[in-house]
């Protein structure tokens, strides 16, 4: 790739010119540019230029605020663009090739017609009707709803200032954005950007004769000059409860549920009382919590009696709880603190979080009703970022899944962004990955991310949430799916755990931009049971598999290579020191919850045992299975103290880049533990390691039904920097909380 210069600028030029503000036509295609290959400054200076190609290379945006006022002709087609608003200073284009990039949808075209207001041939074709339409009817259409809206649920601050408009200004627009309905579901994207625009336009035309009147009222003091620039929004209120802070009359509205692979409208009904946040929309009817679907085994029902252990639950502060653990710290093994020094990597940088309840959603409700607090959701999963090279980062994107519906919710601003829905489906366990795209001739793949979703019919569905599209299928069991998980390190790679006890590996390759693709069955695990859940090695996802389920937790070798049998048996089952307590009447074996806190660091649940435990992986697995039963017994290193109960399926999670792990419980609320220094502890001083902090079910106020009582929380996720977390509960909602940021 050459460094655009203004030697290579003139070079380009054609016909040649002496001079950069001379040059009328420019090719600078196929050079593998990039965003930060463009010199805005430089590019600048081509005032005369009329005709600009930029074809081939590897844009992902057009940089910001470059103005090329004689610029008619624009040819960006076989790049990477994904975000299109950046071409808004280009006023004057008349026509634009785009075609050739994967991730522009529909919407995107129509954002284009609009910010560009001369855009007459696009990708060749005539689009004047079209985009006039856009531009005057369709706007108009918009306006008039934008108006309405605040005629009945809004009102100008008094007095005005800057800081009343600016929370008035992100209220208002964030409402209108979700509540202003108009044009086929396919373009909502468009239509919530374009309301957006507009609602700020609106406001500002309320705004400005105020402002003239108080700049002469107050002598000299400037008024929101910049009241059309949106405030920073900290908690978003789409269709959400926005009389929670805006006016008590407010009244929310009602909207449809989108289609299956549609955008979805959010409805809000919840409150939350201690902190005003927000609420969302609509699923499908689940059995109650210990019933799944009919072939669920019972094993969990049968379970009626459990030891009795002292136990009370601790909702003691953070510097209590820190106290408590600093008095387990008299006893230690000191060859045992040896060993896990030289196998555990914690992050000891890290410092315990606060999170503060956010959004309380109901996305997933049977046939949209509001009524709905019966649907289940069984599992989260953020999002995960991939960069140029595949690698992983977050996102404040998660998607949830239960009834017949998967949602993906922005988690800041408490919007479901999108909603597939599958008639008859109930949708168990989702997961990311990332894969490449072929994007055919000469132009590279490039990566996206990928949702896998499952459920009670078998069948796994492949989500392209980027582009809207569910492109495909495959039966992976003759019965219901129970977990599904992707190697991290090689993104094709797919398990499918089911309720004939069996897990499936699986190669889905990658995909083409038509949406071709090959699933190749690689792997069959035997499972005694129902598996839970699925955990591959951090340091080496391909070789080895734990699995959490009914009837223990067990470990799989899954090696590939021309030696290995494509059927496999466990290679070892991994054993708890709550086993030994086990008699006719109770049964520790059923491990509901299992996640690895670093390289080499386990947390597994057995749910009728009041405490998690931590184990090492490392240590466990070096040791030489019994040859009867191929049990060993896990290292175990530290105890967490949980609650009493038993329900069983309440899965935890973990956050390994901050040292953190949390799982909730019956009362709907959610137990915290952040362990930077588990070296200082030993599991020998029999002292369980107090919660961080214990989350309190934010108890969210229904309208028409009062406060909602704390339900079983299923499933819990955080985001890598632990900035958002998020739990799904058995009575149709989804909570999200954030973190605060310490002053």
């Amino acid at each position: 790739m050459e460094k655009i210069t203004e030697k290579l600028l003139l070079e380009k030029a054609s016909p040649k010119a002496n001079k950069l503000e001379q040059i009328m036509t420019l090719n600078l295609s196929k050079m593998r540019l990039k965003l930060q290959d463009l010199p805005v400054k430089l590019l600048s200076r081509l005032q005369s230029l009329e005709k600009l190609d930029l074809s081939g290379n590897m844009l992902q945006e057009f940089p910001k605020n470059l103005e090329l006022p004689a610029l008619r002709f624009l040819d960006l087609s076989d790049n990477q663009i994904e975000d299109v608003t950046t071409l808004d200073s280009l006023s004057n284009v008349e026509e634009l090739r785009m075609d050739g990039n994967l991730y522009i949808t529909v919407s995107d075209t129509y954002k284009l017609m609009v910010l560009l207001p001369n855009l007459r041939i696009y990708n060749g074709k005539d689009v004047s009707t079209y985009a006039n339409h856009l531009r005057y009817v369709y706007s108009d259409n918009l306006r008039t709803r934008i108006a309405a809206l605040w005629e009945n649920s809004f009102c100008l601050p008094d007095p005005i200032t800057a800081e009343k408009i600016d929370v008035l200004e992100s209220k208002f627009v964030s409402t209108a954005s979700y509540q202003v309905k108009f044009g086929p579901n396919s373009v909502s994207d468009f239509t919530r950007w374009r309301v957006g625009i507009l609602a700020k336009e609106y406001l500002l035309s309320l705004t400005e004769p105020k402002k003239e009147v108080d700049s002469v009222e107050t002598t000299g003091t400037q008024n929101n000059s910049d009241v059309s620039k949106p405030a920073k929004r900290k908690q978003t209120e789409s269709v959400i409860d926005t009389s929670i802070r805006l006016r008590p009359h407010k009244k929310p509205r009602t909207d449809p549920a989108a289609s299956a692979a549609s955008d979805s409208p959010c409805q809000s009904r919840f409150r939350l009382k201690p902190q005003t946040q927000d609420p969302i929309d609509t699923i499908r009817n689940v059995p109650s919590k210990t019933s799944r679907p009919p072939i669920t085994p019972s094993r969990g029902e049968r379970r009626s009696e459990r030891p009795k252990r002292s136990f009370q639950e601790q909702q003691t502060s953070e510097d209590d709880a820190q106290k408590k653990r600093k008095e387990s710290l008299g006893k230690k093994d000191s060859r045992r603190d040896a060993d896990m020094l030289q196998t555990v990597e914690i992050r000891s940088d890290t410092q315990p979080v606060h999170l503060k309840p956010l959004h309380v959603l109901q996305c997933h409700s049977k046939q949209d009703s509001l009524e709905d607090f019966s649907t289940q959701l069984w599992a989260c999963a953020f999002q995960p970022l991939p960069d140029s090279a595949g690698n992983a980062g977050g996102s404040r994107l998660v998607a949830t899944c239960g009834g017949d519906s998967i949602c993906l919710i922005d988690c800041e601003m408490g919007m479901v962004m999108k909603k597939y829905k599958v008639p008859g489906e109930e949708f168990f366990s989702l997961a990311w990955t990332t894969v490449l795209m072929s994007r055919g001739g000469n132009a590279s793949a490039q990566h996206c991310s990928i949702l896998a979703a499952g459920g009670k019919r078998g069948i796994v569905k492949l989500i392209h949430p980027r582009n809207n599209v569910a492109y495909g299928e495959f039966r992976a069991s003759r019965k219901a799916l129970s977990v599904l998980r992707f190697n991290h390190q090689q993104g094709n790679f797919l398990f499918t755990g089911s309720y004939d006890n069996k897990i499936l590996m699986w190669d889905i390759g990658g995909v083409d931009s038509q949406y071709n693709f090959k699933v190749v069955q690689l792997l069959v695990l035997e499972i005694g049971t129902t598996p839970l859940h699925i955990c591959l090695p951090p340091t080496a996802p391909s070789a080895h598999l734990l699995t959490a389920c009914e009837d223990g937790l067990h470990c799989y070798n899954t090696q590939l290579g021309a030696n290995n049998t494509s059927k496999r048996s466990k290679e070892m089952e991994i054993t708890f020191p709550i086993y030994k307590k086990e008699d006719k009447d109770h049964d520790y074996h059923t491990v509901d919850g299992l996640s690895f806190l670093n390289d080499d660091i386990v947390a597994s649940k057995n749910y009728l045992y009041g405490c998690i435990y931590l184990w090492s992986w490392s240590r466990t697995k070096v040791q030489r299975p019994d040859k009867k039963s191929k049990a060993v017994r896990a290292v175990v290193l530290a105890e967490l103290q949980w609650t009493n109960t038993q329900i069983p399926y309440l899965a935890l999670n973990t956050c390994p880049g901050q040292a953190y792990m949390v799982c909730g419980d019956d009362k709907g609320k959610i137990w915290t533990y952040h362990i930077p220094n588990l070296q200082k502890n030993s599991f020998h001083t029999g002292k369980p390691i107090l919660p961080t902090e214990v989350l309190e079910w934010p108890t969210p106020v229904k309208n028409g039904h009062g406060k909602v009582e704390g339900p079983s929380i299923n499933s819990v996720a955080m985001d890598p920097e632990l900035c958002y977390l998020v739990a799904l509960s058995d009575k149709n909602m989804v909570i999200v909380w954030k973190r605060e940021e310490s002053p």
